[in-house]
């Protein structure tokens, strides 16, 4: 791997791509404030304005530098159009490292453009792994790690699987997770508010909250028939609000899928909107990776709709199960979760200070020239 640039005061190129993406890179960038020449780079993967910039509001973030507005398509059309518009930002600007976070399309993207100008790479969220290479996240977590320089953990496990990979031991840092921050961060105001998010949404006291967006849940019409309908009968009597993936509602309306009445589909939800009302809930179900991980540290119950995660520290630790997609597994479970209490989660690490660790180790190799 080719030399850390030694720089008093290194220009740091961070990307976001997706909504996931805006909650991890704010704890970075303001842990690097005063120490570092920070750029925030968007790549346009997700690309609805409303919802973009009501993030970014709500997240205290500063406006992109660059947004290469790359937009969708293929996983290669996706990923060879941000690879090919940030190779040209690097061209002219040079950084001397380029931070990318989660497991999306851009983060691999960029990450291979960087790394083949000789321009070394952080991960945040560096080593989880589902071992489902049906999952395009997976082959995008695996290359990146590959090429990085430095590999953040949330988590020890993440340590074992690079460890296991081949990583130099000193490449790995496990600093806790950066979704946890911002989660910290916001989760009173989020809850001050919740109130208010119910009553708009019609929702009643006692509640649940279901998102789905995964292939393999929502592109076949018999299983995603299947998910609402079991969902529901976990408990009839309770609202269930679904904000829905525009995946998702193309294919509730391309397959005719009956929602149950207990149903509440909604459009997308803001960040502290969601927040709150996932901290007043009965009970989650969901495919998504990062909900495990907030639910954890809310106490909130969570039915994983997947066969596998690369976040098993919230099944060991946390409020979270994973379930599989089988109707009857999916009723037991969740009539189990709504019957026993919960606590939130003490998960090492997990304690809102990920983004200045971070900072520190590479404030630390940049300016002291470590390699």
């Amino acid at each position: 791997m080719f030399p850390i640039k030694r720089s008093l005061r290194p220009r740091i190129s961070v990307v976001a791509a997706a909504r996931p993406n805006f909650m991890k890179v704010g704890p970075v960038i303001r842990a690097l404030r005063g120490q570092a020449e920070v750029e925030l780079v968007h790549t346009g993967q997700h690309y609805d304005d409303q919802m973009y910039r009501t993030f970014f509001r709500e997240l205290e973030l500063p406006e992109p530098d660059l947004d290469l507005g790359v937009g969708s398509g293929s996983h290669a059309e996706q990923t060879a159009g941000v690879m090919t518009a940030y190779e040209r930002h690097l061209l002219e600007t040079r950084p001397d490292a380029v931070i990318v976070v989660g497991d999306v399309n851009s983060t691999v993207a960029c990450a291979i453009a960087a790394v083949k100008m000789q321009i070394p790479v952080a991960h945040v969220e560096a080593g989880l792994r589902s071992r489902d290479w049906g999952m395009p996240e997976e082959v995008n977590r695996l290359l990146t790690d590959r090429v990085s320089r430095w590999l953040f953990t949330p988590s020890s496990d993440g340590d074992e699987n690079l460890l296991a990979e081949g990583v130099p031991p000193d490449w790995i840092h496990l600093v806790g997770n950066v979704m946890i921050d911002t989660l910290l961060r916001h989760v009173d105001a989020a809850r001050y508010r919740a109130e208010s998010v119910r009553d708009r949404l019609g929702l009643s006291e006692r509640f649940g909250i279901v998102t789905l967006h995964r292939p393999s849940n929502v592109d076949e019409a018999n299983s995603l028939q299947g998910l609402v309908d079991a969902i529901a009968s976990i408990d009839p009597a309770m609202d269930l609000i679904f904000p829905t993936h525009p995946r998702t509602r193309a294919r509730l309306s391309e397959f005719g899928v009956t929602l149950p009445r207990s149903f509440r589909p909604a459009d997308p939800l803001g960040y502290l909107d969601f927040v709150g009302l996932m901290a007043t809930s009965q009970l989650i179900m969901t495919d998504s990776g990062g909900v495990q991980e907030e639910t954890s540290v809310l106490g909130v119950p969570c039915l994983t709709l997947r066969r596998n995660t690369e976040r098993p520290i919230t099944c060991e630790l946390g409020t979270n199960v994973l379930v599989g997609t089988h109707p009857q597994d999916i009723v037991a479970a969740g009539q189990t979760a709504l019957s026993t209490d919960h606590s939130p989660s003490e998960i090492p690490l997990w304690d809102g200070k990920a983004g200045d660790r971070i900072a520190r180790v590479l404030m630390s190799d940049m300016q002291g020239g470590s390699q």
